[in-house]
């Protein structure tokens, strides 16, 4: 495993940090400084940073029903609420992707670098399915389907339809692009207000029978189910 891979996979930093650590002498392999990157560790070496040992976390894969009023964020310079404050756990956990504070629903949290670095790279269409509740009737689905011009581009949505047994201003919506706060902006675009968003499904996982602000660790089959589907 190359050197800087051990760093982010042990939770002291990220890839690009573990970098800085490495070209500045600060890290030990076998009480040698090695300050290439690229290093390869064996299983029998000894790696120090800052003469403290590391040691590889064990991977853990959580999804939470994100409440609202909480940043999806590992840390907050105004010491605002964040998501990691909701699951205590021992490990330095990153979201996957982001909900704004006032959305709800499916987030993903892991140490697993890799993993994340593939969910959020461009060249994956994730699915993701929203529950929204409009300030009026919903009447424009053929604008919709068409597609809203933005400003990175056309966003095209997949399906909407009317939630059964509901209000005409409660929608079903699925789509795959994850530009910033997209749902909210395509149905301004349309002279809508978005009044309540709900994530009820990400990546082929959804938050059933998760209460509200509860979180669960993924099974073996999920985890499974992810790595094989981003590669």
């Amino acid at each position: 495993m190359r050197l800087n891979r051990y760093l982010s996979n042990s939770g002291v930093s990220s890839r690009r940090k573990a970098n800085s650590l490495i070209q500045e002498g600060l890290v030990k392999v076998n009480d040698n400084i090695i300050t290439d990157i690229g290093y390869r560790v064996l299983s029998i070496d000894s790696v120090k940073l800052y003469e403290r040992f590391l040691y590889i976390e064990k991977k853990v894969y959580i999804l939470l029903n994100k409440p609202k009023g909480f940043l999806t964020t590992t840390n907050d310079e105004l010491n605002r609420k964040t998501v990691i404050n909701i699951v205590a756990m021992p490990y330095r956990l990153y979201p996957i992707g982001r909900l704004d504070s006032k959305t709800t629903g499916v987030l993903l949290l892991t140490n697993d670098g890799d993993l994340c670095k593939k969910i959020t790279h461009p060249s994956y269409k994730v699915k993701k399915i929203y529950h929204v509740i409009l300030n009026r009737k919903f009447r424009d689905f053929k604008k919709i389907i068409e597609g809203i011009s933005l400003d990175e581009g056309t966003a095209k949505i997949s399906s909407i339809y009317y939630l059964k047994n509901r209000r005409k201003n409660e929608l079903s919506l699925e789509l795959y692009i994850g530009w910033n706060r997209v749902v909210r902006r395509i149905f301004r675009a349309l002279g809508y207000e978005v009044i309540q968003l709900d994530r009820i499904s990400f990546a082929g996982l959804s938050k059933e029978n998760l209460k509200i602000g509860k979180w669960r660790k993924l099974s073996d089959s999920e985890v499974n189910k992810l790595k094989t589907n981003f590669k």
